[in-house]
């Protein structure tokens, strides 16, 4: 309607100018123009982006695919750290776990294991499992926050513990799983990512079964975890939260921009 309004003012200063054009006319054209900048404006957005000040970084939302990003990688992980597909019984071959496997180590699953059980060997699992009551997978559990760091520079992948895996390979996880594996995820970043830009998933939104949060709420999750604690000292340059296109009409982009421009408004910052 503001649109209308304009489009109308200028319509009628013009208007005596241009005879030809008559009321229906000046209005036909009105109308079209602002449906046409109503449909514009309604099309969902694909990206967004914030800068932050104090300290300097910025904040990506967009969708793509995770594993094709030019930055450090975050990839979510059960508590067990389970490679083993075994068709799909431990680790669903749709997962990104899975598609780190396919991708990243081409198959190669003896490789990412030994590049796991290095990362982690400075770790100390709070339990184990016996092999009857777990017969595929790992047996050692980690706590949830764990990180494993793989691979090498220029392009490190961040194996992030949030979720617990049952004996029945169901995994699971809560809010409060997602928000401690989160704070250990920043504290990796910290020590190894030395700045550089990191992407990472909608984590929380696939098979962890975090289910009862809508992809809008994890989003904002994620971001309030990340600002809060890059306010205490800083984590990355860039962090860029990737988003599967299909899972892009779950997620209010506009509605995202204005939340993250009122993280980056608050007083001080």
């Amino acid at each position: 309607m503001v649109a209308f309004g304009g489009l109308s003012a200028v319509l009628q200063v013009v208007g005596p100018f241009v005879p030809h054009i008559g009321s229906g006319v000046a209005v036909g054209l009105s109308v079209g123009a602002c449906l046409g900048w109503g449909l514009l404006r309604a099309r969902p957005a694909a990206r967004v982006q914030q800068e932050f000040r104090r300290p300097d970084m910025s904040v990506v939302v967009e969708a793509g695919d995770l594993l094709d990003q030019s930055a450090h990688l975050v990839i979510g992980f059960c508590d067990t750290f389970d490679t083993l597909s075994a068709g799909g019984r431990v680790i669903h071959g749709d997962s990104l776990q899975a598609q780190l496997l396919d991708r990243g180590y081409g198959g190669d699953v003896h490789r990412l294991d030994a590049e796991l059980s290095a990362a982690l060997a400075s770790a100390e699992p709070v339990a184990r499992e016996a092999r009857a009551d777990k017969p595929l997978g790992k047996l050692d559990r980690y706590p949830i926050g764990t990180v494993a760091v793989l691979g090498t520079r220029p392009r490190l992948v961040f194996g992030v513990a949030y979720s617990r895996i049952g004996n029945d390979y169901v995994a699971a996880s809560c809010v409060e799983d997602l928000w401690r594996g989160l704070g250990g995820l920043w504290d990796a970043l910290r020590a190894h990512a030395q700045l550089d830009s990191v992407a990472m998933p909608l984590t929380g939104s696939g098979l962890a079964r975090l289910g009862h949060l809508d992809r809008d709420s994890l989003l904002r999750l994620i971001l309030m975890s990340f600002v809060a604690r890059s306010r205490e000292r800083a984590i990355c340059r860039e962090l860029r939260l990737v988003i599967r296109p299909e899972q892009l009409a779950g997620v209010d982009m506009r509605e995202l921009a204005a939340f993250l421009d009122a993280l980056a408004s608050e007083p001080g910052r």
